[in-house]
């Protein structure tokens, strides 16, 4: 006879699920909860059913914002014919907290990875060739991970912008090969950005 799962195994388990929480930070994290005042405990659930509702992608740079077009692609002060291609909304945050760049962003949401099944048009490269296309574009720095399918999403996307009169570069890493760029310091990332070099 199957157990009936009860409400904190069940919270146990969703929290599980949540990328980078191991079962026993769910479990640190459940009971840290159920511990909590019920007005905090509710306020912390409608905290997170309005980000749900309220968040919306923008058309434009495809990252997640509560306008569209977004704070960033509203902002005339920025320069429209640079765009930073990257791989998730979280490395949006990572650039912005280095103030090296001041162009426009474009979020892949993902990266292309055959043994993943990932191909081009699960990402959003479509978008930004689309993006290429309408405008002033001069200059698009790819600012994907330094992994395989990082390297493999630029290569992809230098390829199929060939054919444009565009520069296509590639962030410069003095970084570690297979880290994330959400989990770089300010000067790292600075550096980076200023070492970029361009794909050929």
């Amino acid at each position: 006879m199957n157990k009936e799962v009860g409400p904190i195994e069940d919270l146990i388990k969703k929290l599980n699920r949540l990328p980078g929480i191991g079962s026993k930070t769910a479990q640190r994290l459940a009971y840290y909860i159920i511990g909590l005042d019920e007005n905090e405990v509710e306020s912390l659930s409608d905290a997170i059913l309005s980000a749900k509702r309220n968040t919306v992608k923008c058309s434009i740079c495809m990252n997640y914002a509560d306008s569209d077009p977004c704070e960033i692609c509203s902002d005339k002060a920025r320069d429209d014919s640079v765009i930073c291609v990257v791989e998730s909304p979280k490395d949006v945050e990572a650039m912005e907290r280095s103030l090296s760049f001041r162009g426009k962003y474009h979020v892949l949401h993902g990266v292309i990875s055959p043994l993943k099944g990932k191909t081009p048009e699960d990402v959003k490269v479509k978008e930004l060739i689309d993006r290429v296309k309408r405008g002033n574009i001069k200059e698009i720095i790819v600012a994907t991970n330094p992994t395989v399918d990082g390297d493999a999403t630029a290569t992809y996307i230098k390829n199929v912008l060939k054919d444009f009169d565009i520069t296509i570069s590639r962030i410069g890493y003095g970084l570690p090969v297979g880290g994330d760029l959400e989990f770089y310091d300010e000067i790292t990332i600075q550096t980076a950005m200023e070492n970029r070099r361009r794909l050929d």
